[in-house]
């Protein structure tokens, strides 16, 4: 009889525990499975996502690697649709900096501009950013627009600095200004040692006569 009354306790306490506590634990455990349900949901989209940017990207890589007669036009839709949809992924970074190679390639130089700007203004990808300037600064030097090219160039991170230096040494040559082109070129050649293209720049101070 005292282990029935015993056992009656123990059922009471634990069903009075159940009443106090039994919802929150409920409503706990639920939220708990929502929000892992919800993070493998995410995990699966961010996945997606990310396999169809790298379709995108790919299909413009072969475009601009195998060029034909509508090579062009599969290469500035890909890149649209990479900005468009997948901004925040790096590969609409790199799909426009190919673009605008290829663009650049085709004289449409309008075109590239607006690739490059796009990742200057809105890439997630810092260092890529450094690269897009110096190339849109050689397209506004190509479209005679000398001053606008060197404020994209007029300082720049240190891992650039001798690119920037090159640059600025071509602008400064279409202002006129070859001496301190001289200037910029030689800081170039020193800051790249022994890389092959010190021959070019190189060519570029003898060629001035200064």
């Amino acid at each position: 009889m005292a282990y029935d009354l015993e056992e009656q306790e123990k059922l009471d306490a634990i069903r009075q525990w159940w009443e106090r506590y039994g919802t929150l634990i409920v409503t706990i455990l639920a939220v708990l499975a929502l929000s892992f349900a919800g993070w493998r949901g995410w995990q699966w989209y961010q996945g997606n996502q990310a396999a169809q940017a790298m379709g995108y990207f790919e299909a413009l890589e072969a475009a601009a690697t195998q060029p034909d007669e509508n090579a062009l036009g599969r290469i500035k839709a890909a890149s649209q649709t990479l900005r468009d949809d997948f901004a925040s992924s790096g590969y609409a970074s790199r799909g426009a900096l190919v673009a605008a190679q290829v663009l650049v390639r085709e004289k449409d130089y309008d075109g590239a501009r607006a690739q490059l700007q796009w990742v200057i203004d809105k890439s997630n990808d810092q260092a890529l950013i450094p690269l897009a300037r110096l190339r849109l600064a050689g397209i506004l030097l190509e479209q005679g627009a000398p001053d606008d090219a060197w404020k994209l160039v007029a300082d720049g991170p240190e891992a650039f600095a001798a690119l920037y230096a090159d640059r600025r040494g071509d602008i400064l040559v279409v202002q006129g200004k070859k001496s301190e082109a001289r200037v910029e070129w030689e800081k170039a050649l020193k800051a790249l040692g022994t890389d092959p293209i010190t021959q070019i720049i190189q060519l570029k101070i003898d060629a001035l006569g200064v």
